[in-house]
């Protein structure tokens, strides 16, 4: 490998707006990040879960099939 063109790799924290600090290696020595797996509402338990349905489904349900 030739020294001189690879990057810089360096012991990065990540923080996040929560106030959760990761640390791991990367060519950025510091990041800052809105969500982390801490604060995200899926790995939380908060996501609301929606029941979609199509068009046709919602209108055979309301008007009935005749």
């Amino acid at each position: 490998m030739k020294t001189e063109i690879q990057p810089k790799y360096f012991k990065s924290e990540i923080k996040c707006a929560c106030g959760n600090i990761i640390e791991t290696g990367s060519t950025r020595e510091k990041m800052k990040i809105d969500t982390c797996s801490t604060c995200h509402p899926f790995y939380t338990g908060q996501k609301q879960t929606m029941s979609n349905q199509g068009r046709a489904s919602k209108f055979i349900e309301k008007f009935g099939k005749k």
